[in-house]
């Protein structure tokens, strides 16, 4: 573990948009690149941080679409705008975690090679375990006014 770095990123129009905080230096990440057809057809590929903060702004309600894919637990955050998805959120025991994805964070961070992952393969209480385990914690999604 490095020194703490915060990185940003967001949708193609700037309506959606994060903040990633962590002590990992980006080249350690091996991003997850879920094989569902919600996420290959998105082409993403997810990092968090156990010990890490998220936070992720919507400017405007109408700005943010959530879609609910598989087992429904978790909520994918889609600028209703651009349509890029942004990043994954699901709660557990009043706790809500998150995940961002790598394309939407701001250019020139290189990051490991990535690792597919399988989750549909898991049922939902196996998902929400391992999610719990690698995923951000405390992830907050804002929406503001305008």
């Amino acid at each position: 573990m490095g020194d703490s770095r915060t990185l940003r990123g967001g949708c193609h129009c700037g309506k959606v948009q994060f903040e990633f905080g962590t002590a990992i230096a980006p080249a350690d990440f091996a991003p997850r690149a879920c094989d569902c057809s919600f996420c290959l057809e998105h082409g993403a590929s997810y990092i968090s941080d156990p010990q890490g903060s998220l936070s992720i702004q919507a400017r405007g309600q109408d700005s943010v679409s959530e879609y609910h894919q598989g087992s429904e637990s978790a909520r994918f955050i889609v600028c209703r705008w651009c349509g890029v998805l942004v990043a994954v959120v699901f709660a557990d025991n009043g706790v809500s975690y998150g995940v961002v994805n790598v394309r939407c964070i701001e250019e020139g961070v290189v990051f490991g090679a990535p690792q597919i992952v399988s989750p549909q393969k898991l049922g939902g209480e196996e998902k929400k375990r391992r999610w719990a385990k690698l995923w951000t914690p405390g992830a907050i999604v804002r929406v503001s006014g305008a």
